[in-house]
């Protein structure tokens, strides 16, 4: 996959939680995932078809997420709950629309699905292909989490 298709969901995910969540994240070094295994411990998934088919996830520890939602709730979010999934689901709506947003600036039209969100410790991410899924690591003062990409042609 050219790493061109991968930046616009980094800038999204940069942009999306400095503006929503008042949170600075830093990207980590990309890598090639070989497993299903979830990177963390609620996990937002959203199809996308059109000039290209795949999927995009995010996948936040327990406690970035719980920071991350306190800042855009303005309320300190204790623990995994409905108001956390709601969240999550939307974080993701909006990383995969703004980076959408990039990719048709490149002339790759996509339409996204309605997001589902997994909770649990070591969930499994199926994406919807089966070609290489592209994982980065995003660190924040608060924890860690990590986006998924996996497209095909």
């Amino acid at each position: 996959m050219d790493v061109k298709y991968i930046n616009p969901f980094i800038n999204a995910t940069i942009n999306v939680l400095e503006t929503m969540a008042f949170t600075k994240a830093e990207a980590g070094k990309p890598y090639l995932k070989k497993d299903q295994v979830a990177q963390g411990d609620v996990t937002g998934v959203i199809g996308l078809i059109g000039g290209v088919s795949g999927t995009i996830s995010v996948s936040f520890t327990e406690k970035s997420i719980l920071s991350i939602v306190s800042n855009m709730f303005g309320e300190e979010m204790k623990e995994l709950n409905e108001e956390i999934k709601d969240a999550v689901g939307e974080i993701t709506n909006m990383i995969s629309g703004q980076a959408r947003q990039e990719l048709e600036g490149m002339g790759i039209s996509l339409k996204a699905a309605i997001p589902s969100v997994i909770v649990g410790k070591n969930h499994s991410i199926n994406h919807i292909t089966k070609h290489p899924i592209i994982a980065i690591p995003f660190n924040t003062a608060n924890g860690g989490f990590t986006i998924e990409v996996c497209f095909e042609k």
